[in-house]
């Protein structure tokens, strides 16, 4: 399993343009589920990187969530606003594990605190989803040409230009 720190250091260039599309968008992606009865299922997610895991956590008892405990794998996508991709596009595919570490949900809960206000501290989060990757893939506009940067994991990246 490769998480996001093991992932951004094999995948610089997605992982620079996830974040840059991340921060652009206010944390918000789309993620894809799988619903119960095998069809796919888009959702808003604002997912966080800490201590070196993206944490997929949200309002509890969602049924984006319900999916993930039935069905691990996931496709997470920056929310694209450009139909140029002018700033890039990214797309990280998965599977989610419920890490159930106190420890670390009280870490994780008062850095949320200090940096937007938002007190969860002290509430119970089961699931508590962090994802782990399986593969990846962006595009950018770089003088006039479209550059899709794909990546599996040990693979490094590597990049298609279409013109």
């Amino acid at each position: 399993m490769v998480t996001w720190s093991e992932f951004a250091d094999e995948a610089p260039r997605i992982a620079e343009i996830f974040l840059r599309r991340h921060v652009a968008t206010h944390n918000l992606c789309m993620l894809a589920t799988i619903r119960s009865d095998g069809y796919p299922r888009i959702s808003p997610l604002e997912p966080l990187i800490f201590e070196g895991q993206m944490v997929l956590v949200g309002m509890p008892g969602t049924t984006k969530f319900a999916d993930l405990g039935r069905d691990p794998r996931f496709c997470l996508h920056t929310a694209t606003v450009d139909t140029q991709v002018g700033d890039g596009d990214a797309k990280l595919w998965g599977t989610v594990q419920n890490l159930q570490d106190k420890d670390m949900h009280e870490r994780f809960f008062a850095d949320l605190f200090d940096r937007t206000g938002m007190d969860l501290r002290g509430e119970v989060f089961d699931p508590f989803f962090v994802g782990h990757f399986t593969s990846a893939s962006s595009l950018e506009l770089v003088d006039n040409q479209l550059e899709i940067t794909i990546w599996k994991p040990g693979q490094g990246e590597r990049t298609v230009t279409k013109t």
